[in-house]
């Protein structure tokens, strides 16, 4: 038998490392690690994380952070003042601190986006699941009443509902996630009907398994990634939607204030062109937390995703 030169041995010999001792390194890993791993890779997400952890401090702690000025006092000697030592992002038409009403308001979007958010996922997720894996008569049930409540324009249901059971921060909460939950329904329902006829679905009905623990705990975290991309969606979204409700006074009732209500307390054409501190701080904490989101958003995906598990 003829022997092999150096050369052919390197023409031989694999370019890339030994795919067998990659694999058995991320085994020896737990998932949690493996996860957390995948997440920090993400160099955006810690941008995202300062944002978010920025904004949530000084909303939190509003009281210290305003510097013990009343975001709902009012002032008409000092209507309109631009950004001074006294107050840092100027005052409003009626004389209020900006920079109070920009630290409080930060609690009632941040809440607003985030409860709006849990409740449509929480609500989406449980029917398009059910809808998803049964099939059947169950899915006609539920598509057929998930398509009547896309039939009515959410505006109309949003009025009617704050006029039976009266306007506040958190009757504005729950209208907005339970209007907002059928496009989510829509997304796991057709992830359900996908992965339901995967090879370990079939093997864990065929031991035994209970329909509810292969729906949550075999299925759903197949199904997690998009439903956290459309969450990130979601957050931002519902922060727009309440500007755009107290827009027309069926959002955060004053003298309480929120972004979107600041932002829409600006609207006038003077306000605009001549006293731009009324609207440059709210729209600009919208924007950052909108793209905040997203960027840990896109993290999450990827860190949750079972389907990256060879990528460690």
């Amino acid at each position: 038998m003829e022997s092999v030169t150096s050369t052919e041995q390197k023409e031989l010999s694999p370019a890339r490392p030994d795919l067998t001792a990659q694999m058995r390194r991320r085994s020896d890993a737990s998932p949690t690690a493996r996860m957390w791993r995948r997440f920090r890779r993400h160099k955006l997400m810690y941008v995202g994380v300062v944002i978010l952890v920025l904004f949530t401090f000084t909303s939190v702690l509003a009281p210290w952070t305003a510097f013990g000025r009343d975001p709902t006092k009012t002032d008409l000697r000092a209507r309109n003042l631009p950004p001074s030592a006294e107050h840092w992002l100027g005052t409003d038409e009626v004389g209020r601190d900006l920079w109070a009403r920009l630290v409080y308001g930060g609690r009632v979007s941040l809440a607003i986006g985030l409860v709006v958010v849990a409740i449509s996922v929480g609500v989406g997720s449980l029917l398009g699941g059910i809808s998803g894996y049964f099939g059947g008569h169950v899915d006609t049930l539920i598509q057929r009443f998930q398509e009547l409540v896309s039939l009515f324009p959410a505006l109309i249901l949003i009025i009617a509902a704050v006029a039976i059971f009266g306007q506040s921060i958190y009757n504005i909460m729950i209208i907005l996630g339970l209007v907002g939950w059928t496009g989510i329904c829509r997304l796991v329902r057709g992830q359900f009907l996908s992965v339901r006829e995967y090879a370990f679905v079939e093997a864990a009905r065929a031991i035994g398994v209970k329909n509810w623990t292969i729906m949550w705990r075999h299925i759903f975290p197949n199904v997690l990634p998009p439903v956290i991309v459309w969450a990130t969606f979601g957050v931002g979204g519902a922060i727009m939607t309440e500007a755009g409700l107290s827009f027309i006074g069926l959002g955060v009732k004053p003298p309480a204030s929120s972004w979107g209500q600041m932002m829409n307390e600006a609207q006038t054409f003077i306000t605009l062109t001549t006293r731009p501190w009324r609207w440059i701080a709210p729209g600009l904490c919208i924007t950052l937390t909108m793209i905040a989101i997203n960027f840990v958003g896109d993290a999450l995906r990827d860190a949750l995703d079972p389907r990256m598990f060879l990528e460690g």
